[in-house]
């Protein structure tokens, strides 16, 4: 036995269907693709969502509301959250970068600094946006509330 013995297995292998090549080939006439119809006709191709001419579920189901393409999405972190990370790690300021290595947000997500919770003591806290509540408790424990990525003007 060598290398020109070895042969598949009994059924292992099919004939191409070779479609389209005449009456000898045993597929002539239709080629396989039955009579008349869109499926039957050379280039189609069923576009996405068709249902046989039936209209449509994306069409039939009412449209309604509005999706604001401006929309900034904020990831909410509370002021008691804010407290327990400083006391964990003996923080006096939090950025969104601490946060970030803390895995209390994701890479792009922006911060929003919500009211629920006290401040035990002062914290420079930088972030995108701050709730009133939480703005007021900052400041009124000594504390920094500061916008990331805001210029200040200065007076003339």
């Amino acid at each position: 036995m060598d290398l020109s013995d070895l042969r598949p297995a009994k059924g292992a292998t099919k004939k191409e269907k070779r479609i389209g090549r005449g009456e000898g080939s045993g597929r002539g006439g239709t080629s396989t693709r039955g009579h008349k119809g869109a499926k039957s006709r050379s280039g189609y191709s069923r576009k996405r969502g068709f249902e046989g001419g039936q209209m449509p579920l994306q069409r039939r189901v009412p449209k309604f509301g509005f999706k604001n393409p401006t929309r900034v999405e904020y990831k909410g972190i509370n002021l008691d959250a804010l407290q327990t990370l400083a006391e964990g790690k003996g923080l006096k300021a939090i950025d969104p970068a601490v946060l970030r290595e803390n895995g209390l947000i994701a890479k792009n997500d922006k911060v929003k600094v919500l009211g629920r919770g006290e401040l035990k003591g002062a914290l420079d806290i930088t972030a995108d946006a701050f709730s009133a509540t939480a703005k007021a408790h900052i400041e009124s424990k000594g504390g920094k509330a500061t916008v990331a990525g805001a210029t200040e003007q200065k007076e003339a």
